[in-house]
């Protein structure tokens, strides 16, 4: 086992599938003690499983995010953290603006941008008392590009995009490294369900196919890791070469 991250504890939200649990297993297998976080506790025992049994560590804490109370309950029972990555995010299906429910709306800022805020906030000044430590946003293609009947999804992600910059500027003085990956088309069962939307994007994509949490996870730590020591409030887009083109 590798051990850039050995001696760090990173809490990954959202991490009992698809993206999360490429993320988790990726810290894990270079030393960190990961924190994997969820609404389901069954499938977070089988991602803590899934590294015990490569050697790493981690452990679950259920979490839902929701509202203010399930990220202030996650952050208490996380414990200290040096590497926090904001993934958790809301699955929302293409359709259009004005077919969207407005309580849809409000669950997708509450989890997809709402969470991250709160998250960041009561974590990042613990990170900065004690040295330092780094934060890796989730964004996505979406952030960045127009995508039809995607506003919804476009809007947190592209949000997420500005709070990395806006947290790089505030934590970065405290030693607390702010960065985003910003994933394209990956296969997860999640993007299983909605190929039609996805097979045109990857016909116009310079690497013409999807990626991988594993791909993913892999540039989560090396923005986590001391290689990435002097990145501040970068964007390093996993997706192909979409957003490129």
């Amino acid at each position: 086992m590798n051990a850039r991250l050995a001696g760090r504890t990173a809490l990954v939200t959202g991490s009992t599938d698809g993206i999360g649990v490429g993320i988790a297993q990726a810290l894990a297998a270079e030393g960190a003690n990961v924190v994997v976080s969820g609404r389901n506790a069954e499938r977070g025992a089988q991602v803590v499983k899934s590294i015990a049994d490569k050697g790493g560590q981690a452990r679950f804490v259920a979490a839902d995010l929701g509202d203010g109370e399930g990220a202030r309950a996650l952050a208490e029972a996380a414990g200290p953290v040096d590497v926090l990555v904001n993934n958790a995010a809301l699955l929302i299906m293409p359709q259009p603006t004005g077919e969207v429910a407005e309580e849809l709306v409000d669950r997708a800022l509450a989890t997809n941008i709402k969470a991250a805020f709160l998250l960041t906030g009561l974590i990042a000044p613990a990170m900065a008392a004690r040295g330092g430590g780094a934060i890796v946003n989730l964004g996505s293609v979406n952030g960045f590009n127009g995508s039809a009947q995607s506003a919804l999804y476009s809007m947190t992600k592209a949000a997420v995009h500005s709070l990395t910059k806006s947290w790089a500027a505030e934590y970065g003085p405290g030693g607390v490294r702010v960065n985003t990956v910003a994933p394209g088309p990956t296969r997860t069962p999640r993007n299983a369900g909605v190929m039609d939307h996805i097979e045109p994007l990857i016909a116009r994509t310079p690497s013409r196919r999807m990626g991988t949490p594993e791909e993913v996870g892999a540039a989560v730590v090396f923005l986590a890791s001391d290689e990435a020591a002097n990145i501040h409030g970068a964007t390093l887009s996993v997706d192909g070469g979409l957003a490129a083109v």
